[in-house]
C-alpha cells in the first residue's frame, strides 16, 4: 500500500535544496573535470573545518580530509593505513550494518565481535577490554543511529594496549561528545555519504578524517593507486581506486551548510517522539555529555514483526536496523566467532524497529506515528 508517513523521505530533502544542488551540478558539468578536482579538494576543507570547528583539538593540530568512494572504502582504507592486515584482529560490534566487518575482511584482518551497551547500543567498553588479544591491533567502534559511543573509556583500554581506534562515523554526521565531533577522537574517522545519510550525496561517497598528517596522507596516497601529485602513473605503493566524484562533493558543499540545522530538526522530532510514544516502547536514550543526531530513531517494541504489520496497514513506514547479527550471517559462519553468544546484541535484533526520522518529518506527523504505534503494541511490554 501507499504510504502517508514513509521512513526516510530523500527526495522532499532535496527539493528543499535544489537550487543549490542544481548550481552545483552546473557549476561542475561547466568545469570540464569530473575526478578530483577543485570541488573534492575544497569539500575536504570544508567538511575538515566542520568536523574541527567543536572539537577542542591539542595545540597545533589539524583535521585533515580525505573523500573516498563510500563509507566502506573509508573504513578499509583507514585499515589499511595503519598496517592492519593478515594475522590481525580487530574489535567491533556485530550490532551494525555489515559493511563495518566487509572492511575489516578486506583489509585480510579478522573481526571480533563484542557485544554492545543495553542503552545506547554501541561498543560496550568493558567487552572490548575482555577482548583483546595479542593478535588484537584495533577497534572500530560504531557510532549507531546518531548516538555515540563511549569514546573517553574506549580510549582509555585501547590507548594502553596499543591499540588503533577507527571510528565508523557512518550513522552519525554532527554528533558529539563533550563537545568534540565523532571522527575527531580515534586515530581515523570514517564517513559515509549514503544518500540516506544526514549528509548524504546523490550517489555513493565517504570520507577519512585525521588530525594525525602522517596517516591523512596515507590514505590520501592509498586512494588512487598510490600515486603522489608529482609522480602520476608511478605507484610509490599498491593502492586501490577509491575517489570521491566531483559531482558529488559539490553536491556535498551544497548540502553541508544545512547540516546542523537538519540535526537539529531530527532531534525536535525525537522530542516530540519522546514526549507521545506510549511506555510500551523501550525509547532511545542520550548520554549525559553526548549530542545524538538521530541518523534513525529506533525503538524495542514487544511482538516486533506484528507491530510493523499493523503499522504498514496504517500507512506508516518502518525499517529493522539490523534484522541479524553480523556474527549470525552466512558470510560470517567461518569465523571462529560465529557462535558466540551476544546476548545484548541477540536481543535487539528481535525487538527493534526504526520509526520516520528525516528533516521533513512534521511535529503532527510525528505525533501521528506515535498514535499508530500505541494501536500496533501488544499488552505486553518490553
Amino acid at each position: 500500500m501507499s504510504l502517508s508517513i514513509p521512513l526516510v523521505d530523500l527526495l522532499g530533502q532535496t527539493q528543499s535544496v535544489r537550487a543549490a544542488v542544481d548550481a552545483a551540478i552546473t557549476r561542475t558539468l561547466d568545469s570540464g573535470w569530473y575526478i578530483l578536482g577543485r570541488e573534492t579538494a575544497a569539500f575536504e576543507e570544508e567538511f575538515a573545518a566542520y568536523i574541527a570547528g567543536h572539537s577542542r583539538l591539542a595545540p597545533g593540530a589539524q583535521i585533515g580530509c580525505v573523500g573516498v568512494n563510500s563509507g566502506t572504502d573509508a573504513l578499509h582504507l583507514a585499515l589499511w593505513a595503519c598496517d592492519i592486515g593478515p594475522g590481525d584482529e580487530v574489535i567491533t560490534v556485530a550490532h551494525t550494518a555489515v559493511a563495518t566487518a566487509a572492511a575489516i575482511m578486506l583489509a585480510g584482518a579478522t573481526p571480533v565481535f563484542v557485544d554492545v551497551d543495553p542503552a545506547t547500543y554501541t561498543l560496550d567498553p568493558a567487552a572490548l577490554a575482555a577482548a583483546i588479544t595479542p593478535r588484537t591491533k584495533a577497534v572500530i567502534p560504531v557510532h549507531l543511529y546518531g548516538h555515540p559511543a563511549d569514546m573517553e573509556t574506549i580510549l582509555a583500554v585501547a590507548r594502553p594496549a596499543g591499540l588503533r581506534v577507527i571510528e565508523d562515523c557512518a550513522q552519525a554526521h554532527g554528533a558529539l561528545v563533550r563537545g568534540r565531533h565523532v571522527g575527531a577522537w580515534g586515530d581515523l574517522g570514517c564517513f559515509s555519504f549514503y544518500p540516506t545519510k544526514n549528509l548524504g550525496a546523490l550517489g555513493d561517497g565517504g570520507a577519512v578524517v585525521s588530525a594525525d598528517p602522517h596517516l591523512a596522507a596515507r590514505v590520501r596516497l592509498l586512494r588512487e593507486y598510490g600515486w603522489t601529485p608529482q609522480a602520476r602513473y608511478v605507484s610509490q605503493t599498491p593502492g586501490m581506486n577509491s575517489r570521491l566524484d566531483e559531482m558529488q562533493a559539490a553536491i556535498l558543499r551544497a548540502k553541508l551548510p544545512h547540516l546542523d540545522a537538519w540535526n537539529e530538526a531530527r532531534r525536535a522530532l525525537a522530542a516530540v517522539y519522546a514526549a507521545q510514544l506510549p511506555p510500551g516502547a523501550a525509547l532511545p536514550v542520550e548520554r549525559p555529555g553526548c549530542r545524538h543526531v538521530y541518523h534513525l530513531y529506533v525503538v524495542r517494541v514487544a511482538d516486533r514483526d506484528g507491530v510493523r504489520a499493523r503499522l504498514q496497514a496504517a500507512g506508516v513506514g518502518t525499517g529493522i536496523h539490523y534484522p541479524v547479527p553480523i556474527h549470525r550471517q552466512p558470510a560470517y559462519a567461518h569465523l571462529p566467532q560465529a557462535q558466540t553468544r551476544l546476548p545484548q546484541t541477540e536481543r535487539l535484533a528481535g525487538e527493534i524497529i526504526s520509526l520516520p526520522m528525516h528533516p521533513l518529518l512534521t511535529a503532527e506527523q510525528a505525533r501521528t506515528v506515535a498514535e499508530a504505534l500505541a494501536a500496533a503494541l501488544p499488552l505486553t511490554a518490553v
